[in-house]
C-alpha cells in the first residue's frame, strides 16, 4: 500500500496516489474532486459533482473536513503546536476534503465534495411522522427524487466553526454563537423562544430511527442539531403524548453515501474503500483524556505504519453502524469487522464506550473545555424522577449520538451529569485511530 508522510495533507495525497472513474446517478459522472485552482472548476449536472482539469477521486463516501481551523489546548485557543509539543495531532492541523458548495438559485444547494444536491430552507417545523410522509410526494427545481437524509447524510454539512450558547442565554441578542452549520447556503432559525422553545431547540430530522429506546421506551429518531453541534436520538412524541416537531430538509443523488466498505487488511487494520480512510481494528481498551488521546494515535505503529491521528468527529461518525445497539444486537454500534472493548458503566452494566475525536467543541461561556466524542454504547444520562426527585440512569440519545465531554478533570465532579437530559461525563474515554488508506 503506497503510504505518504504524516505530514502531507489528504489533498496532497491524493494529487500523488492518481484517479479513477465512476458512474453514479442516471449514468452521471458521480466523481469527487479535488479542486487546486477555482477558475478550473465547472459545475456539470447539479448533483452529479464536479469535473476539474487535473486530478478526479471517486469515493462514494467522501467525508468532508469538519471546518475547524483554530488550535485548542484544555481549553483556551493556542497556536499550532509542534509535533513535539503538547496537543499536536488535533483537528485543525490536518486538512481534508473541503466544503464545497453551489447555490443553483433554485432553491436548492449543490455539495460539490459529497455529489448530494439539498433543498436550501427547511421552511416551518414538523412532525417527524410529516417529515417523512412529506418526501414521497416533495418536488423542487423540476425534481421528484427527494428523500428524508439520512443521519450520516444530513451530519455531512455539520460544520465545527460553530459556537454552542450559553445555556442561560435566552435570546439570541444576549448571546455569542454562530451556527454548525454554513449560512451563507443553507437557511437556519434558532429555537423560538417567544413559542416556549430554548434557544438551541434547532433540531434536524434524518429517516435515521435509532433500532434501541430512549428514556426507558420511547421511539427516537437520530437527528442533528445545527444550533449546539450535537447528534441526539430525539423522541418522536412529548411526554404528553403529542408528536414534537424538528426542521427537515430532503436531499437527493448519491444514494451510497452513508454506506461503508469495510475491508479486514489482515494487520490489525482495517481500510473503508468508500471513505478512503484506514482504521485501527482495535482500540485503547483503557480510557485516556483528551491530550493523552492524541498522543496515544500520535504514537502507534499497528500495521508497521506511523501516521495516525485521532479521528476527527466526521470521519468517526462515518463508521457508527446504526443498525447495532447493546440492547438489540448486544454489541456495540459498529461492524463486526472491528472489535469494540467492553466497560462497566455508571449503572454497574456492562456496556460500550465514548470515543473521543481530535474535534473541539466550542462552547460560549467555557471556550475549547470539551471536544467531541461518538458513543458506540449507549449514550447514558441521568434523569431525574419527578415523583420522588431520584436520579435514574438510562439510554437518553442512542448508540450513535455525538455530544462532547471535558477534556481533563475527574468524571466524581459530575455526579448526576450534565445538560438537561443529566449527560453522563466520562473524561477518560477510548480511542480509536484513523490513517488516510
Amino acid at each position: 500500500m503506497k503510504r505518504l508522510p504524516k505530514t502531507t495533507n489528504w489533498i496532497a495525497a491524493l494529487l500523488l496516489l492518481g484517479s479513477v472513474s465512476a458512474c453514479g446517478e442516471d449514468g452521471a459522472d458521480s466523481s469527487i474532486t479535488t479542486v487546486t485552482d477555482p477558475s478550473e472548476t465547472e459545475t456539470t449536472e447539479a448533483g452529479s459533482g464536479t469535473a476539474v482539469v487535473g486530478v478526479t477521486v471517486d469515493l462514494s463516501y467522501p467525508i468532508v473536513d469538519t471546518g475547524q481551523v483554530l488550535f485548542y489546548g484544555d481549553s483556551d485557543e493556542i497556536e499550532a503546536p509542534g509535533t513535539s509539543e503538547a496537543f499536536f495531532g488535533q483537528d485543525a492541523g490536518y486538512v481534508g476534503l473541503q466544503p464545497s458548495h453551489a447555490d443553483n438559485g433554485d432553491g436548492t444547494v449543490t455539495d460539490l465534495t459529497t455529489g448530494l444536491m439539498w433543498q436550501q430552507d427547511p421552511g416551518d417545523k414538523m412532525t417527524y411522522s410529516e417529515a417523512a410522509a412529506s418526501a414521497d410526494s416533495f418536488e423542487l427545481a423540476g425534481y421528484d427524487d427527494w428523500r428524508l437524509p439520512s443521519i450520516k447524510e444530513l451530519y455531512s454539512l455539520i460544520d465545527f466553526s460553530g459556537v454552542d450558547p450559553d445555556p442561560n442565554c435566552s435570546t439570541s441578542d444576549d448571546c455569542e454563537m454562530t451556527p454548525f452549520i454554513d449560512t451563507d447556503f443553507f437557511a437556519f432559525e434558532y429555537g423560538n423562544t417567544d413559542a416556549g422553545d430554548r434557544l438551541i431547540d434547532s433540531q434536524w430530522a434524518t429517516s435515521t430511527v435509532y433500532v434501541g429506546t430512549t428514556m426507558g421506551g420511547d421511539d427516537t429518531m437520530f437527528g442533528v442539531n445545527f444550533a449546539d453541534g450535537r447528534i441526539k436520538g430525539y423522541p418522536i412524541t412529548n411526554p404528553q403524548g403529542s408528536q414534537k416537531e424538528f426542521f427537515a430538509i430532503y436531499v437527493r443523488g448519491n444514494p451510497d453515501y452513508g454506506v461503508n466498505d469495510f475491508v479486514d487488511n489482515g494487520d490489525g487494520t482495517v481500510s473503508d474503500l468508500a471513505t478512503g480512510l484506514m482504521w485501527q481494528q482495535s482500540d485503547s481498551i483503557d480510557g485516556t483524556d483528551w491530550s493523552e488521546a492524541l498522543d496515544y494515535c500520535e504514537a502507534l505503529d499497528t500495521g508497521g505504519y506511523d501516521d495516525w491521528r485521532l479521528p476527527n468527529a466526521k470521519e468517526l461518525q462515518s463508521i457508527v453502524d446504526y443498525t447495532r445497539s447493546p440492547s438489540t444486537s448486544n454489541s456495540a454500534a459498529i461492524d463486526p469487522i472491528f472489535s469494540a472493548s467492553t466497560i462497566t458503566d455508571e449503572g454497574g452494566d456492562s456496556d460500550y464506550g465514548f470515543y473521543w475525536t481530535g474535534t473541539t467543541h466550542v462552547q460560549e461561556v467555557i471556550g475549547g473545555s470539551n471536544a467531541v466524542y461518538v458513543t458506540f454504547g449507549e449514550a447514558l444520562g441521568w434523569m431525574q424522577n419527578p415523583r420522588n426527585s431520584e436520579y435514574i440512569l438510562l439510554d437518553v440519545h442512542g448508540a450513535g449520538a455525538q455530544r462532547s465531554d471535558p477534556k481533563t478533570g475527574d468524571a466524581a465532579d459530575y455526579p448526576n451529569g450534565r445538560g438537561p437530559q443529566g449527560d453522563v461525563i466520562r473524561i477518560d474515554n477510548l480511542v480509536r485511530c484513523v490513517a488516510d488508506a
